[in-house]
């Protein structure tokens, strides 16, 4: 029993089953995850090594290329890049799409087991992570609301922090701000030689003086007493009254050698929002956790803590990726419910029946609930992709259920019942419906199978609109029919079934002749739409060409680096200056400010604090309040920055979609041995792109690297003295940085008592020639004597792509597309001098454009062959299918005619869009084709007359199904919200290709068709010649 024929005959049984999927649907969409973006795995690995005391050259040498050589010899590793920075290593190990890395990291281990003894002492163990997306902060708060920065750190790390880490779905959450107590004991160098003591004497006597030990039991009687001895400070005046025995045997209070101080860590990098000091809480949630019910969660908790805490303090929310996604998904619901009732507008201007539009409309929320329940099961989430799968394909779910009814009309027409009309009518266009409905799913096949970044993104997008068309057959086949033998009447159907009763006679009688013109001037027409196609291609020089929609999220950072070595006060004076400028844009919301670090990824301070840096992450008001984009703002404050002395200013936005990849756009290599001659090219490139139109904020990964003072040991000197390389460098660690010798622990709180030399004593060149080194001998050394001091200029960081030392210089672009700012850029590059052990070459999003846009130009290929081969069988002809895919190059006509008038660029996303109207247009083909062939086996009809009376009779359905197509994507090709970029090429694509499509589609289809079967018969004729003569041969 046929599907129409089992919905009809059991009704009930029908409508409870369709009630089940709504109410499966209703529960999944409860349960379905809220994101931005798909879950994606990136195949990345990051192997972290630290090695105290190193400069970045010998980390480069020493940790980053053992490690490098290891890593090389791992299956499926593609590419190679690393980071070496004074006392760390950054390895990062891209793999193969598709590999399963929780083997690789696995094997990664292994390797770098086996190499662990060979690296230095000192070294610390590598550190294996996998990159994870989830990683990234979806939150960050600000605390504020009372100058004790002490305090209000202590209150954060110890009661705010701990509440928000238990809320469920919560991975992490980092701290960052505020001050950090501290007990400095600052050591006087001289009164410390005159009683003969050392720096490390302090730091054992601290150790041994500030513990409590457990001393075993003891009996007495029948009592047995746990014997405990206390030592451990209780009071900072203990510490500075601390008895240390002197070489001379002299006891020595340590207040009599240092100033004891209860205060803050010095050179703090310190958190300002709004220009009032605050700290900041980075929130990250679980891999598989729903960052808007987290969001949620955090905020309320926050209410619950605010009500607790005294009125002072004060909580800000400084980024909230939830409100980016609410926003953005909310859009595409507006977009996908107004596409939806415009397509229900299009059908009643049609049908001019409400019972007739209800039933066909009905297939909307149907088979959009029905998508709910495939995305749960099918692990997806909501997201940008698969609501914007759903609004992508609502105009196309009436498409099956029109073509149904229309033929059900039909029946009714030829005087059956009800329920006959319903089971013949949906039963007879079942399999054309259904080829229809695959050849449309079948195109996404190639981009679900694919692999790479454009695969991760886009296979829920594709897999949503599957599963949405193929909700929309099944209701097509089962619930219309069911309404339809219920709900309509031979009175009714009377009105609509005879297409020249509806209001488009006129377009009937118009259409009749210009086809029948075209028909009797077959060379004229197809010369004329040969002659568009080509004028069409002409438009491609001018269309631009990006790797994926800029997505305005309202975000940016901007990065101040002072001359290095600069000390923070004078970076608080250019941060001062760039305040005012702020100030001064009313669609500013909310800024935070970090001085003493540069802004991090995660929108707060980095770990390392650097007096000659300072950062903003400015958040502005929602798109739909401020008439500027946030490219707009930017130029304005890249201007008024261009005048401030002394730093380099570097804005930048900040896009919810550089997942992993170069930030800027721009992104050109340098490879070579030495770092000087590395140095040099991308200096000269850097001024050379600078020149080039569109481009902004034109830098060089490699800088002028900060001063470091390099102390060079004597050996045989310091050997002669008893002292050895570790001995000087630790006592210079001691004098300079500090050496934390214990913790003193009070009301709960465990404060670091740190030991240093005075600053007059170890805080300028000077002073640390002079600083005096304890020997074993029983001597003192200054530094000069052992040790050659002199001031270089190191790298800060050495990167390094495939064992190769690199240099990047990247670049922003404004107004321009990223195809010709390239085309440009590699000019310069073919005409600039290299040597031979050098090279240059574009990567960065230019490379992943070319990488993606080659997979996806493969797939469109794929599809279409797909697409004929369904086709081929449908018919069971190698021909007619020729004929029907007619429509893909009359698409590309409109494709491009839809690019170049909107201004959008040829990206992933609408190459995408070009494969989905690969299966798309061919429908309107199928239904003519299908047609004809059935007036001239059914009825006898020449092909010239099945042509001729095909055309009109499928005028309504074919304008129909396209209207409702082309009107329910139209909110999204006009959307201007947030993340609407992403949307919007795809729905221009199929929006400009199915209108000509179909226009010329309506022509060219049949002339096609006539001029192939005139030909048919004509090789026919000439062989029927052929075969007497053959015969008299034979015989």
């Amino acid at each position: 029993m046929k599907l129409p024929e089992l919905s009809v005959k059991r009704p009930v049984t029908t409508l409870m089953a369709f009630l089940l999927i709504v109410v499966l649907g209703l529960v999944s969409t409860g349960r379905l995850n809220m994101d931005l973006l798909p879950k994606m795995n990136f195949p990345v690995a990051a192997v972290i090594t630290t090695y105290s005391g190193a400069g970045p050259q010998e980390v480069e040498n020493l940790i980053t290329r053992p490690i490098e050589e290891t890593l090389g010899t791992v299956a499926n590793v593609t590419n190679l890049t690393s980071s070496s920075a004074a006392e760390q290593s950054i390895v990062i190990a891209e793999f193969n799409w598709g590999t399963d890395m929780d083997f690789a990291l696995l094997d990664v281990r292994e390797k770098l087991d086996l190499i662990k003894g060979y690296l230095p002492d000192g070294a610390d163990s590598p550190m294996v992570f996998k990159f994870d997306p989830s990683m990234m902060p979806v939150m960050t708060l600000a605390v504020s609301g009372t100058d004790d920065l002490v305090a209000l750190k202590t209150l954060v790390d110890e009661e705010i922090k701990p509440r928000l880490e238990r809320i469920e779905g919560v991975a992490s959450v980092g701290v960052s701000g505020g001050l950090t107590r501290v007990i400095k004991v600052s050591v006087d160098q001289a009164k410390l030689n005159s009683y003969g003591l050392s720096l490390q004497t302090i730091i054992q006597t601290l150790q041994a003086e500030n513990l409590n030990l457990p001393g075993g039991s003891v009996r007495s009687g029948d009592l047995e007493f746990m014997v405990r001895t206390t030592g451990e400070f209780s009071d900072v005046s203990q510490i500075a009254d601390l008895n240390i025995l002197s070489p001379t045997g002299i006891m020595v209070k340590l207040k009599e050698v240092a100033e004891v101080a209860d205060t803050v860590e010095d050179g703090s990098a310190y958190v300002l929002l709004n220009g009032k000091t605050a700290v900041s809480l980075s929130i990250s949630k679980e891999t598989d956790g729903n960052t808007v019910n987290v969001s949620r969660a955090v905020r309320k908790e926050m209410e619950k803590i605010r009500a607790e805490l005294p009125g002072d303090i004060n909580f800000d929310v400084v980024m909230d990726q939830a409100q980016y996604i609410q926003f953005a998904l909310d859009g595409l619901k507006d977009n996908a419910i107004m596409g939806g009732l415009l397509a229900v507008i299009i059908l009643l201007l049609f049908l001019r029946n409400f019972t007739s539009t209800l039933i066909i409309s009905i297939s909307i929320p149907v088979s959009i609930i029905a998508t709910f329940v495939l995305v749960y099961f099918a692990g997806l989430n909501l997201n940008m992709m698969t609501l914007g799968g759903l609004a992508l394909g609502v105009g196309m779910l009436v498409d099956n259920a029109i073509v149904v009814l229309e033929n059900i009309y039909r029946y009714r027409q030829l005087g059956h019942s009800a329920v006959e009309a319903a089971v013949n009518g949906a039963s007879e266009v079942g399999l054309a419906i259904t080829a229809s409905t695959l050849t449309t799913v079948i195109v996404f096949l190639p981009v679900v199978f694919t692999s790479g970044l454009t695969s991760e993104i886009f296979k829920e997008l594709s897999l949503t609109i599957a599963f949405s068309l193929l909700a929309s057959l099944l209701v097509a086949l089962t619930l219309v029919p069911m309404l339809s033998s219920k709900l309509l009447k031979l009175g009714r159907t009377q009105v609509v079934a005879n297409p020249e009763t509806v209001r488009i006679k006129g377009i009937t009688k118009w259409y009749k002749a210009i086809l029948a013109w075209c028909l009797n001037h077959r060379k004229t027409t197809i010369a004329f739409t040969t002659l568009a196609f080509v004028a069409s291609l002409a438009l491609i020089p001018r269309i631009g060409a990006e790797f994926l929609p800029a997505m305005d999220s309202g975000e940016f950072t901007i990065d101040i680096v002072t001359a290095k070595g600069t000390v923070l006060e004078e970076t608080e004076k250019i941060v001062a200056k760039v305040d005012e400028i702020l100030a001064g844009i009313p669609e500013i919301e909310a800024v935070t400010t970090t001085v003493g670090t540069s802004i991090g990824m995660d929108y707060s301070t980095s770990f390392t604090t650097q007096g000659d840096r300072a950062g903003y992450y400015v958040r502005l008001v929602n798109s739909a309040e401020r008439k500027r984009s946030t490219n707009e703002i930017i130029e304005e404050i890249r201007q008024k920055t261009a005048g401030l002395v002394g730093a380099d200013i570097t804005v930048q936005s900040l896009s919810m979609m550089s997942l992993g990849g170069s930030v800027k756009p721009i992104n050109v290599k340098i490879q070579g041995p030495n770092l000087d001659t590395l140095r040099e090219i991308s200096a000269d490139l850097v001024e050379l792109i600078k020149n080039v139109e569109g481009t902004r904020e034109v830098e060089s990964s490699i800088d002028d690297g900060r001063p470091e003072l390099l102390v060079s040991l004597d050996r045989n000197r310091a050997s002669a003295l008893g002292l050895n390389a570790y001995t000087v460098a630790s006592h210079i660690r001691t004098a300079v940085q500090g050496t934390t010798a214990t913790r003193y622990r009070v009301d709960g709180e465990e404060v670091n008592v740190v030991v240093t030399l005075a600053d007059k004593d170890s805080r300028d060149l000077l002073a640390l020639h002079n600083l005096l080194i304890p020997s074993p001998l029983g001597v003192t050394v200054p530094l000069s004597e052992v040790a050659e001091l002199k001031v270089v200029e190191g790298p800060n960081t050495i990167s390094r792509e495939n064992q190769q030392r690199t240099v990047y210089v990247s670049a922003d672009i404004v107004g321009r597309d990223l195809k010709s700012v390239t085309t440009d850029i590699q000019a310069i590059i073919d005409r600039y001098p290299l040597d031979a052990l050098y090279e240059i070459q574009l990567s960065g999003q230019s490379e992943e454009m070319i990488s993606a846009f080659s997979d996806l130009f493969l797939a469109l290929g794929l599809a279409v062959l797909l697409v004929y081969m369904l086709l081929a069988a449908q018919f069971e002809s190698l021909v007619h299918p020729f004929t029907i895919m007619t429509a893909v190059p009359l698409a590309l006509i409109g494709v491009l005619i839809g690019l170049f008038v909107s201004g959008q660029n040829l990206s992933v996303v609408s190459i995408i869009g070009v494969i989905m109207l690969a299966g798309i247009v061919v429908n309107n083909s199928i239904v003519l084709v299908d047609f004809t062939n059935i007036l001239r086996r059914r009825d006898g009809l020449s092909t010239y007359e099945a042509l001729l009376a095909t055309g009109p009779i499928r005028l309504r359905p074919i304008m129909m199904t396209a209207l409702t197509t082309i009107l329910g994507l139209i909110p999204l090709a006009f959307s201007v919200g947030e993340g609407s970029e992403l949307q919007k090429p795809l729905a221009v694509v199929v929006i400009g290709g199915l209108t000509v499509s179909t226009i010329l589609t309506l022509v060219v289809v049949p002339v096609i068709y006539y001029s192939i079967d005139n030909w048919g018969q004509k090789i026919r004729r000439l062989f029927s010649r052929k075969q007497p003569t053959e015969q008299t041969v034979e015989v």
